[in-house]
């Protein structure tokens, strides 16, 4: 639990003025930078919760301070759990150590007994994949083989509380999902888990509640989607009009008042001409709304929108995604450049065909009209949430994109 925690660091321009400090009572010769300000947080048994933020916001900050490794400079921290934290990178190894050595040294600093981590060293070793280097010293490593070790040992260690800052940001995709696939497995033994990344479809798929800190403040906390969603829409906008949680009091999706034909409980609704889309939902293939569709059903996106005279044609695309309720994207596509029939500012229509091939759940439609040229994205609208739906299929299916396959079999 954290109530009411701050952190100030005394900035000093010169190493002499730290000296000039000792000696003065009523002169400052520091400045002071609010790392965290006010901070007040509940972390419950068992959940896996999630921290969002631009660089500089105080994340790591605050994870130092329930790791003890910081102190605050008001507030209180209470922690009840052994904790195993992967704050940065090759912390608490000894660079001139082996990787055995440091995996010794390691699980001891996290208080895990070394009769223990005797019984479990090889298995350490193998989930990080360095067998053929674990005897050489860790200074020879490379980002990539620090960060398999350091997660290697924390996971093994049996962790009450596993906390993971950006640790995984320098591994190969393979690694990481196996990583991934190992969280799971911790959040499903009922460990808590603090998960800092600046991945939002991670936070997504693996978080119950999530924080969104910026400079120092809490913006705001709880549902994963919905916050998720705004920091995004912040991040793109870059906007230094940020509202706190005390201004924004609540996670739920802000009701916008748009025309009939579009879902008024958007979950994100952004964009530099917002009202540029008149409609956007999945249609059957007689091109009626369809809130309900089945496995291997004919579909259609779409998608009207009507430009203004501030829109520019050239390089206009419009583009759908279908996400899962965690906001995953699951089916994405792009139109072509749109062309320039005459008729600029008339209303339009874009529509794409394809088979429903999501397994059964429930799912929502995003629609954007954007202009793009190479890598550069400049979003006219961007509204997530504009048609709610629902799959269904009379057969049990797995996974979640399940395509129609066809299977040959051969004798040999």
């Amino acid at each position: 639990m954290v109530e009411d925690v701050s952190k100030i660091y005394k900035i000093y321009e010169k190493p002499s003025d730290r000296l000039k400090q000792y000696f003065s009572k009523n002169k400052k010769y520091y400045r002071e930078f609010s790392a965290l300000h006010k901070m007040s947080l509940r972390v419950r048994r068992g959940e896996t919760f999630g921290i969002v933020g631009r660089n500089g916001s105080g994340k790591s900050t605050l994870l130092q301070m329930i790791c003890g490794t910081v102190m605050p400079t008001t507030g209180s921290i209470q922690v009840h759990g052994r904790i195993a934290a992967l704050l940065e990178l090759g912390a608490g190894f000894n660079p001139e150590f082996t990787g055995r050595e440091n995996i010794f040294l390691n699980a001891a600093i996290l208080g895990y007994p070394k009769n223990k981590i005797e019984k479990k060293i090889d298995e350490i070793i193998q989930f990080s994949e360095l067998e053929g280097f674990i005897d050489q010293p860790v200074k020879t490593y490379s980002s990539g083989m620090y960060a398999r070790l350091a997660f290697s040992v924390a996971i093994h260690v049996e962790p009450e509380i596993l906390i993971v800052d950006e640790a995984l940001a320098v591994g190969d995709a393979r690694f990481v999902a196996k990583c991934m696939r190992r969280i799971n497995d911790i959040k499903e033994s009922g460990a808590t888990i603090i998960f800092v990344s600046h991945d939002i479809s991670s936070i997504r798929t693996l978080c119950d509640r999530v924080l969104w800190l910026d400079r120092g403040k809490e913006i705001d906390v709880g549902d994963v989607f919905p916050i998720t969603s705004r920091y995004m829409e912040y991040m793109f906008k870059d906007s230094d009009g940020l509202q706190t949680s005390s201004d924004h009091p609540s996670t739920e999706p802000e009701q916008i008042d748009l025309v009939e034909s579009l879902d008024t409980r958007p979950s994100s609704h952004w964009g530099s001409h917002t009202g540029t889309i008149k409609y956007a939902a999945v249609q059957n293939i007689q091109g009626k709304k369809a809130d309900l569709i089945s496995w291997g059903m004919d579909i259609k996106i779409s998608i009207r929108y009507k430009l203004n005279e501030e829109i520019a044609n050239d390089n206009l695309t419009v583009a759908f995604s279908i996400k899962d309720l965690k906001g995953n994207d699951i089916v994405v596509a792009v139109s072509k450049q749109v062309i320039d029939d005459g008729s600029e500012y008339s209303e339009r229509r874009v529509d794409f065909s394809l088979k429903n091939y999501l397994s059964p759940g429930k799912y929502l439609l995003v629609a954007t009209v954007e202009k793009r040229n190479g890598s550069d994205v400049h979003y006219y609208e961007y509204y997530e949430g504009a048609h709610y739906f629902v799959s269904i299929s009379d057969e049990t299916m797995f996974g979640v994109f399940c395509p129609d396959v066809e299977v040959n079999s051969v004798s040999l």
